[in-house]
């Protein structure tokens, strides 16, 4: 499955949104430095769909607020 999920980082609270069928919006307590955020946000979606870290891959957007990430 891909969706798109937008990042707002710093926000101060962890939660994921659903927008529309495969758009997402991800609110993250990490900064945007050193990778934290993206190791947040894959650990946030594998528990909200219920599936392994190892399962999520970022297929686009690695240093963007808007990315692509794919889930098997």
């Amino acid at each position: 499955m891909i969706i798109e999920i937008k990042v707002k980082p710093r926000s101060g609270k962890q939660e994921i949104v659903k927008i529309k069928d495969n758009k997402y919006s991800a609110f993250l307590k990490s900064e945007a430095k050193e990778n934290k955020a993206n190791i947040e946000l894959i650990n946030l979606v594998a528990q909200y769909f219920n599936t392994k870290y190892n399962n999520i891959k970022i297929k686009r957007g690695l240093r963007s607020k808007n990315k692509i990430l794919e889930i098997s």
